[in-house]
Order: C-alpha cells, then sequence, then structure tokens
C-alpha cells in the first residue's frame, strides 16, 4: 500500500455502524409518524374530500348528499379520482418533507 493512503479523518467501522443505527431509528420514527399524520384534498368546491395518511394509505372518502342530487357516475367518478389523486401528492410531499433529510444524510 502506498504511503499516505488513507490518511486524514476516518469514521472507523464502530462509528459508522453507530451512526447507521441512528438513522435507522428515525426513519422508524418518521415512518411511524408519517403512519399517523393525514392530509385532506378535496375536489368539486369541498363536494368531494378525501383524508389519506403520509404512507399512502386512504383512511375516508366523503361525498356531500347534496353532490349526488346533481352529478352523475362520470362526474362523481371524475371528482373522485381527482381528489385521491390530490390526496396522494400531499402524501408524498409529507413523506419527502419527513424523510427526505434523512435520506440526505446517508455516509455513502
Amino acid at each position: 500500500m502506498a504511503k499516505g493512503f488513507n490518511k486524514g479523518p476516518q469514521m472507523g467501522q464502530g462509528g459508522m455502524m453507530q451512526q447507521l443505527q441512528r438513522m435507522q431509528k428515525q426513519m422508524e420514527e418518521a415512518q411511524a409518524k408519517l403512519a399517523v399524520e393525514t392530509v385532506t384534498a378535496t375536489a368539486g368546491g369541498g363536494a368531494i374530500k378525501v383524508v389519506m395518511t403520509g404512507d399512502q394509505k386512504c383512511q375516508s372518502v366523503e361525498i356531500s348528499p347534496d353532490f349526488m342530487k346533481d352529478a352523475d357516475a362520470e362526474m362523481l367518478q371524475d371528482m373522485v379520482l381527482s381528489a385521491v389523486n390530490m390526496a396522494l401528492d400531499q402524501s408524498r410531499e409529507l413523506q419527502q418533507k419527513l424523510m427526505g433529510p434523512l435520506a440526505g444524510g446517508l455516509p455513502f
């Protein structure tokens, strides 16, 4: 091995393992938080409301009874689809907000 190779500040294997274990714990905590935090998206002026968790599980879909009086099946489907997609986008943004900083701290 050449002289001077491997000089400078290094993290020993034990230090790296500790850092990875800390990060794993932080990731687990963030995932647990995502499972309980929710986002809400609406469509049709609030006639359709979708609540989704940060780990992208749909918790509820509410449809206003007044909307049902005037809506046909195709309009209802479009509104529900729109609200679900907006909720998924918001959920992904929340996930990025909570998990993104952890991914940026990986030592490799």
